[in-house]
């Protein structure tokens, strides 16, 4: 059975751009097919075709960082998309990103996980210990009112943009490998198929093309695809797991947080950038949905429950613009399955004070919005 299941894991890795761009295309022909919607017609399906290379860039730049796609697609719905449309209502808003983030982050997560840069048992235990504070947040997002709303989400990207200026997330370099635990084992001519060598370790129940191997005193080695190694040890789970509670809460609530913070708690509990980037991608994914989930749901499933919290409101599946996600869903996993090769031909420094400045810039707005809808 173990051997049929790595079999199954070596295949679908190894065509994961079919199964990846196949995912969008299922996604839009069951919208097409059975989404219950507020218009119909090819003027309702093609109202917002512009998204698709706004949310492709996007998608791009914060996939190349390793942060939450909401962080700029959010920020975009509130202060540009009224420019061409109507605005949209905070819990919408969110809705849109969360969903749009999803697809985008798996997307980028299978390029991570194909590539070796995914640690397992981190991802695992964070997600635990986040989920209920995602619900949580998703679930206050209901009810909060709209200057609050835009008080937090601006607290937030101050401190994302903080966190991101004081984060060393650059990719390549013999000075930053070294600093990050990185080291290159042997060159690519020598190196396995699977990234391996006989001096390195090769786990036949790894994930993905990485070998992978943990001492008794907790060190754990890695080999990437392209035989280079890592070491670094897992300990500091308290300490991410109060960034990722923190970050979890900002997740559900506006749709980001769990990247911004979890990535500086793995850099600073010594987990090497390119697996804290890697794995991160794989908790915001799955925080994502998870929140996507509550977002569409939520309102509804309590009132079904008998919960009813003054001002919690059910969203209908008809609630959610359809007609904007037909083309956001692509645009984010198309995005994410490009941002490995912006981040080798690109320096992340660049990209990382460009979004940092423009976090900035968007909080000093938000806070300004805040003030005028109090």
């Amino acid at each position: 059975m173990s051997s049929s299941f790595s079999s199954v894991q070596k295949s679908f890795l190894k065509y994961q751009h079919v199964f990846v761009f196949a995912a969008p295309v299922i996604f839009v022909a069951a919208v097409l097919a059975f989404a219950p919607t507020t218009g119909s017609g090819a003027s309702y399906w093609l109202e917002f075709w512009w998204l698709f290379p706004v949310f492709l860039t996007g998608a791009t730049i914060v996939n190349t960082v390793g942060i939450s796609g909401s962080a700029l697609f959010v920020p975009f719905l509130i202060f540009l998309f009224p420019l061409a449309a109507e605005p949209l209502q905070p819990e919408t808003i969110v809705k849109v990103g969360l969903i749009s983030e999803a697809f985008g982050l798996s997307s980028s997560s299978v390029a991570f996980i194909q590539y070796g840069l995914v640690d397992r048992r981190l991802a695992l235990t964070i997600v635990g210990g986040a989920v209920p504070f995602v619900i949580a947040g998703a679930i206050l997002s209901f009810v909060i009112p709209e200057p609050v709303f835009h008080a937090l989400l601006g607290l937030a990207l101050i401190a994302a943009s903080v966190l991101l200026f004081k984060a060393d997330l650059d990719h390549g370099g013999a000075e930053s490998d070294a600093d990050d635990g990185h080291e290159t084992a042997v060159d690519d001519a020598s190196a396995a198929a699977d990234g391996g060598t006989a001096e390195l370790p090769d786990d036949a129940d790894k994930l993905g093309p990485a070998g992978v191997r943990t001492d008794d005193d907790g060190t754990v080695t890695r080999v990437d695809r392209d035989g280079d190694d890592y070491r670094y040890t897992r300990g500091g789970y308290l300490k991410r797991f109060g960034n990722y509670s923190i970050g979890g809460t900002f997740q559900g609530l506006a749709g980001f947080g769990a990247g911004e913070l979890g990535i500086i708690s793995m850099l600073s509990t010594k987990v090497p950038v390119r697996v804290a980037i890697g794995t991160n991608h794989i908790i915001v994914a799955v925080t994502a949905v998870l929140a996507s989930l509550v977002h569409v749901f939520g309102g509804t499933a309590l009132n079904a429950a008998g919960i009813h919290i003054p001002g919690v409101h059910g969203l209908s599946l008809a609630s959610t613009p359809w007609n904007m996600v037909v083309f956001t869903v692509p645009a984010t996993v198309t995005g994410g399955q490009i941002a490995p090769y912006v981040s080798n031909a690109l320096e992340t420094d660049t990209i990382k004070t460009f979004v940092g400045g423009l976090f900035a810039v968007i909080a000093v707005a938000l806070f300004g919005m805040a003030v005028g809808g109090i």
